[in-house]
């Protein structure tokens, strides 16, 4: 007789059945599209080279390199804390099938500080940093918990293509935001206004279309899990380190998705590299204005999206692994093409070739961990997958500031950095079988012994 028979399950019993309808889907790939706009206006394009170029600039008497240096600090603090809190909030989601509430709290958290953006002038450094670190955790820890939805609406054999309508979706939610504010920086320009009074106003725009855009989510996405049974003497956070605990017990079983959140960690400090640190390189090392630089990445989204788009069908179809392989490859052709640019044409072949890897890669990471996860504990192990990519945003895009610190502002030699990242990433991802990993999920059981409590 299993000893475990009467034991209670500490992950519930989540209704996973994958039967959402149209209208809940869209609802799910609608908060891509709303959260896109804090990252392609904030870290990526405006906020980010407004911050290098003005507010800690060369007027305020920061030395070369110390600007992009503390940038990169503040992502990295903010990508830190989302590394130790994200598998704790996913396991507690998870347990008392809160998922959306705290969705609610992050989003909002997202939209405030983003607002708040708009008070961040010549020399208020500390200021800056600040909101944008908080900005920046509230971020990420939505991006967790919509992921961990992922196995709830979906089946299997559908997620790679649901992650890419996601994915692909947002980045079109990324564009209407940076065309808005292109618009309204033209107009600024023609009256003659500065950076210092349109660059605010920009970041007002993105947080009033993420707030309008992710209403759909809260409206009509559902939270199928239960919650679970549970030791009444033990509190939400005890309960989760619980589960954390038997998650890394149980890492031999999961062994393909172990080395794959490795892989993904390394490959993935080169993609958090290039959407910090892109349009920073094309201000200061090609000379691009900020309304190039939106025109740009504007152009970019679109071929990311589309990028999303095809892998999300074709790792269905070929499989995840080869998927990402070959946009690894991609990505390595795209670097070297950025650092070999010597004129702003050759950057902006550069830069559709990286929208084009980047929206491949993300939604095929994202699928492949979901793969890998048992579905009844989805928020727990995607929550590894926050931790795993919060990481790289520490490692990528500091590893690029402290060699341009060092190096006194060399940006094409802290793009080598960046590079070997993608290198060893492909290398890397040889090691990992994808029909032994979706194997071990489903097989995989989700009762907690008593020991662990």
């Amino acid at each position: 007789m299993n000893s475990n028979q009467n034991k209670p399950s500490i992950d519930g019993n989540s209704q996973l059945i994958g039967n959402a309808g149209h209208r809940e889907l869209l609802s799910w790939a609608l908060y891509d599209f709303a959260n896109s706009g804090y990252t392609t206006v904030v870290q990526t394009t405006i906020f980010s080279a407004y911050f290098v170029g003005v507010v800690a600039g060369e007027a305020q008497g920061v030395t070369p390199g110390l600007s992009t240096l503390l940038w990169s600090l503040a992502i990295g603090i903010a990508n830190f804390i989302v590394m130790i809190s994200g598998p704790l909030i996913g396991a507690i989601a998870d347990h008392r099938a809160c998922k959306k509430p705290f969705l609610l709290i992050s989003s909002v958290g997202c939209i405030v500080s983003t607002a708040s953006l708009a008070l961040v002038g010549p020399g208020d450094i500390w200021l800056g940093m600040v909101l944008v670190t908080f900005s920046a955790i509230m971020f990420a820890s939505g991006e967790n918990l919509i992921a961990a939805f992922l196995p709830e609406i979906v089946t299997e054999e559908n997620m790679g293509k649901m992650s890419g309508y996601g994915w692909s979706l947002g980045y079109f939610g990324g564009l209407l935001t940076l065309g808005i504010c292109l618009a309204y920086i033209t107009w600024a320009k023609q009256q003659g206004m500065s950076e210092t009074h349109y660059v605010p106003v920009t970041l007002l725009i993105t947080a009033t279309i993420f707030a309008l855009t992710a209403m759909p989510t809260f409206l009509w996405l559902r939270e199928r899990a239960i919650p679970a049974e549970w030791d009444r003497s033990l509190s939400s956070l005890q309960v989760s380190f619980a589960r954390l605990k038997h998650t890394f017990k149980e890492a031999a079983r999961f062994r393909d998705l172990v080395w794959f959140l490795i892989t993904l960690g390394v490959y993935q400090s080169g993609v958090s590299t290039v959407v910090v640190l892109a349009a920073i390189y094309a201000q200061e090392v090609m000379g691009f204005d900020t309304q190039s630089l939106i025109v740009l990445i504007m152009v970019v989204n679109v071929t990311a999206a589309v990028g999303a788009f095809i892998c999300g069908h074709l790792q269905d179809r070929m499989g995840s692994v080869p998927t990402l392989a070959i946009t690894l490859l991609i990505w390595i052709v795209a670097v070297l093409a950025a650092l070999f640019a010597s004129e702003p044409a050759h950057m902006w072949i550069a830069g559709n070739i990286i929208g084009l890897a980047m929206g491949a890669s993300q939604s095929v990471g994202r699928a492949l961990v979901s793969k890998f996860s048992p579905a009844e504990r989805a928020g727990e192990f995607l929550g590894l997958w926050g931790l795993v990519n919060r990481l790289s945003a520490i490692v990528g895009p500091l590893s690029y500031g402290l060699i341009n610190y060092w190096s006194n502002g060399d940006h094409r030699m802290s793009l080598l950095s960046t590079l070997s990242f993608f290198i060893v990433g492909l290398v890397l991802l040889s090691k990992v079988n994808e029909r032994r990993g979706k194997a071990a999920a489903l097989s995989s059981g989700a009762i907690i012994d008593d020991a662990d409590y």
